[in-house]
C-alpha cells in the first residue's frame, strides 16, 4: 500500500487555500480537505456544507472529490454546482448552515486554484487554516457515523429574486459588463436585466482558459476592453468583475477607473442616511478621503486590516453596517448578509447613481488625492514580515504626525499618508502613497525610502 502524499505547506494561506493543480491540489487534497472540515463540522454541530465551484477546467473534480471527502465524515453536502463565490455565502445564509466551500482560484491565472471556506458563521482563516492542515494530516472516516447525504440545489434564481425585490433603480440604465470569462458570467448578465437594466456584454462565456484577459479588475490593463467599449457605446457605466465574481471595478463613461476606496465613499454616504452614526470599515490601504467623508456625513470611521477574512471578522464584531476594502471587497450588512459580493455591491452602485442623470459625473466627483497604485518590494519567503516587524521597532518617520501599526507600518502627514505593510498571500512588502499635491508625494515617498534603506539597504526598492 503507497503511503498518502504529504501535504504541501505553501498552499495554507492567511485567508484561504491556494495552489497550482495537480502538483499542489489534486482530488487526493480535496478529499482529506472534505474529511477535515467534516471533523470540524461535528465539533461545531454544522450539519451540512454549501459546495460551490468556479469556472476553472480543474473546479469539477475537485468539487466532486471535497463533496466526497465531507459525505464520507458524516456531513450532508448541499450541492451547488458551478456558481460564483457568493452564491455560496448566499447559500451558507439562506440555507441556515452558515458554513460552506467555494472552489475558486479567483484571479489566479489557469493553473491555479483553491478553496474560501466558512464554518458556522465565520470565515476560516490564519490559525483557523493552519489547524486544518494539522487535521488533514490524519482525518478519516468515522466509525459508526451514517455516510452524509448529497443535495443539488440551483440558488441563482432566488439570488437574483432576493436582490431585485430590495434594490429598486430610479430610472433604467445602459450599462456594460465584463466578466473576464470567470463565473461571474453565470449570473451577472441575468441580474443585471432583471434590475431593469440593458447590457452589453463582454466576455460573459464562462471559460477557465480566460482567452481574452485576466479576470482581475485590480489591474487597469484589465479594464481596457471595457474602457473602450464604453467610450465607443452609448453605455452609462461600465462594471468588472474578478474570476469568481467578490469583487467589482467600475470605469465611467470618460475611461477614469473608480478605485473601490473611492466607491466606498459612495456606499458609506448612502448608507449613513438610513444608519446614522453607524461604522465604517475600512482597511489600511484605503485613502484617507475614506474616513474624512464618512466622519463628514456622520459616520463612525474604523480603519482595519487588509483582508477579506479580516475585514469580514471586524464586521461580525462591531455590527458595522458597511465594511470595504482597497482590492475590491466590499461587505454590505445593511440589506443584506455582510458577505464580500461584486455582483450586489454592483447593484447597490447602479441604485446611487441612477439617482444622477450623470452617474459619470456623480462618480468622477468623488474625492481622490495624487496617488500611487500598489507597489511591490520582492522578497525571500519570510522576510517582508520581520522586515516590517523592524519598521513598526525602528523605523523613523520625523515628519509623520501619526504611525499605525495595526497591519504594517501607515505614516500619516497633515497632508498625505504612506504604507508598508507585509502581504499576507506572497513574499513581498507592498506599498502604497497619497497626498494632496506630487511635491508631497514626493516627500513622503523619500521618508519611506530612507526609513526602508536605513533597515533593508540590499532592497530594490519599487519608488
Amino acid at each position: 500500500m503507497t503511503s498518502p502524499s504529504p501535504l504541501p505547506d505553501a498552499v495554507f494561506k492567511a485567508y484561504d487555500i491556494r495552489g497550482t493543480v495537480p502538483e499542489q491540489l489534486n482530488p487526493e487534497f480535496a478529499r482529506k480537505l472534505g474529511l477535515a472540515l467534516a471533523q470540524l463540522a461535528r465539533q461545531e454541530n454544522v450539519a451540512a456544507l454549501a459546495v460551490g465551484y468556479d469556472g476553472r477546467l480543474s473546479s469539477p473534480e475537485l468539487a466532486q472529490a471535497l463533496q466526497e471527502g465531507i459525505l464520507a465524515g458524516g456531513i450532508d453536502t448541499i450541492d451547488l454546482g458551478m456558481v460564483p463565490t457568493p452564491l455560496v455565502y448566499f447559500a451558507a445564509y439562506t440555507q441556515k448552515t452558515g458554513s460552506g466551500v467555494a472552489i475558486t482560484g479567483s484571479h489566479n491565472p489557469p493553473q491555479y486554484n483553491g478553496f474560501k471556506m466558512m464554518m458556522a458563521g465565520k470565515t476560516l482563516h490564519g490559525q483557523g487554516v493552519q489547524a486544518l492542515k494539522e487535521i488533514m494530516r490524519t482525518a478519516s472516516p468515522p466509525a459508526g457515523i451514517a455516510r452524509g447525504k448529497r443535495t443539488r440545489l440551483d440558488l441563482i434564481d432566488s439570488y437574483i429574486q432576493r436582490i431585485v425585490s430590495d434594490v429598486k433603480l430610479a430610472r433604467p440604465l445602459k450599462i456594460a459588463i465584463d466578466c473576464g470569462n470567470g463565473v461571474g458570467g453565470a449570473v451577472a448578465p441575468k441580474l443585471f436585466k432583471a434590475l431593469g437594466c440593458q447590457v452589453d456584454e463582454l466576455y460573459c462565456e464562462v471559460d477557465g482558459k480566460f482567452p481574452n484577459h485576466h479576470p482581475d479588475p485590480a489591474d487597469p490593463h484589465n479594464l481596457q476592453d471595457l474602457i473602450r467599449h464604453v467610450a465607443a457605446s452609448d453605455c452609462e457605466l461600465g462594471l468588472a468583475f474578478d474570476g469568481d465574481a467578490d469583487r467589482l471595478g467600475v470605469v465611467t463613461k470618460s475611461g477614469e477607473i473608480i478605485w473601490p476606496d473611492r466607491q466606498l465613499i459612495l456606499y458609506a454616504q448612502d448608507v449613513l442616511q438610513r444608519v446614522p452614526g453607524g461604522t465604517i470599515i475600512f482597511d489600511v490601504k484605503c485613502s484617507r478621503y475614506v474616513a474624512q467623508s464618512v466622519a463628514a456625513a456622520g459616520g463612525k470611521p474604523l480603519m482595519w486590516q487588509t483582508g477579506h477574512s479580516m475585514i469580514k471578522a471586524k464586521l461580525a464584531e462591531t455590527g458595522a453596517p458597511l465594511a470595504g476594502e482597497m482590492s475590491g471587497h466590499t461587505f454590505f450588512n445593511e440589506r443584506w448578509y455582510g458577505f464580500d459580493d461584486g455582483l450586489y455591491t454592483g447593484t447597490r452602485l447602479l441604485e446611487i447613481v441612477s439617482r444622477s442623470m450623470d452617474p459619470s459625473a456623480l462618480l468622477e466627483a468623488l474625492p481622490q488625492g495624487v496617488s500611487t497604485p500598489e507597489m511591490k518590494l520582492q522578497m525571500r519567503e519570510g522576510e517582508p514580515h520581520a522586515l516590517i516587524r523592524r519598521l513598526q521597532n525602528e523605523g523613523k518617520f520625523p515628519q509623520a504626525e501619526s504611525l499605525i501599526t495595526i497591519d504594517g507600518v501607515r505614516a500619516e502627514y497633515s497632508d498625505g499618508f504612506g504604507l508598508a505593510r507585509a502581504s499576507n498571500t506572497t513574499p513581498v512588502v507592498v506599498l502604497r502613497f497619497e497626498a494632496d499635491t506630487p511635491q508631497a508625494l514626493e516627500r513622503i515617498q523619500a521618508e519611506f525610502r530612507s526609513a526602508l534603506q536605513a533597515l533593508a539597504p540590499e532592497a530594490s526598492l519599487p519608488f
